[in-house]
């Protein structure tokens, strides 16, 4: 659940992207799991979607190596994009600004921070990865 405030807008990078509306001073939890609105998934319930559902809702999942279950965010957190220089630290559990984060500012994140081997997983060469700042 977002915990700081927060629009979407056209992001530089890719599509939409997650703006601070708010001033975000470093070391703040901008983001924390919370099992009461985020939904879990199996790997089994991902396995019977039809393909080309599943392909694009593998965008807006990660995969939580300790809950072994794909979580996707309740809130607009989902539209965070990847930036090979991320302001926010991800975590499976919480995201932490790693820097101040001023008002417009899109925040970013590695995504391989929250989901070891996520790109692996997609098929994407992270080198290669265009959503980049």
């Amino acid at each position: 659940m977002l915990l700081v405030k927060t629009k979407l807008d056209k992001s530089s990078t890719h599509g939409i992207g997650l703006f601070a509306a708010e001033f975000i001073p470093k070391g703040t939890i901008t983001w924390k799991y919370d099992p009461e609105y985020d939904t879990c998934f199996t790997q089994e319930c991902i396995d019977i979607l039809p393909e080309s559902f599943r392909e694009r809702f593998l965008d807006y999942l990660y995969l939580d190596f300790k809950l072994k279950k794909y979580i996707l965010c309740c809130d607009d957190q989902r539209f965070i994009n990847y930036s090979k220089k991320p302001n926010i630290q991800s975590k499976p559990d919480r995201d932490i600004a790693k820097k101040d984060i001023h008002i417009g500012e899109e925040l970013t994140c590695d995504y391989e921070d929250y989901e070891k081997g996520w790109f692996k997983r997609r098929g994407i060469k992270k080198s290669s990865f265009k959503h980049v700042l």
